[in-house]
């Protein structure tokens, strides 16, 4: 992948994956997955949802060990994206 940036952008960055002891290019990859990776945000086990915005798709709870043993792919996917 080819991205044109300003020098003094492409300067920062030097310096940030410096700072991090990486590659320039392992600290962009870094960077862009962080920005990627879908973000839940994490709610008190005691989280009431409104009832009507909870019926139309439900929320995402905090699988127990228990699905997760019962279910490979959802321990892949919670694994992969929501750890």
């Amino acid at each position: 992948m080819i991205v044109r940036v300003s020098p003094q952008l492409l300067s920062q960055l030097k310096h940030n994956a410096k700072r991090k002891n990486l590659s320039l290019n392992a600290y962009v990859e870094q960077e862009l997955v962080l920005i990627a990776k879908p973000k839940l945000p994490k709610l008190p086990k005691d989280f009431q949802a409104d009832p009507v915005l909870a019926s139309f798709s439900g929320l995402m709870h905090t699988p127990s060990q228990e699905e997760l043993d019962q279910d490979p792919k959802l321990a892949y996917l919670w694994e992969k994206y929501y750890k």
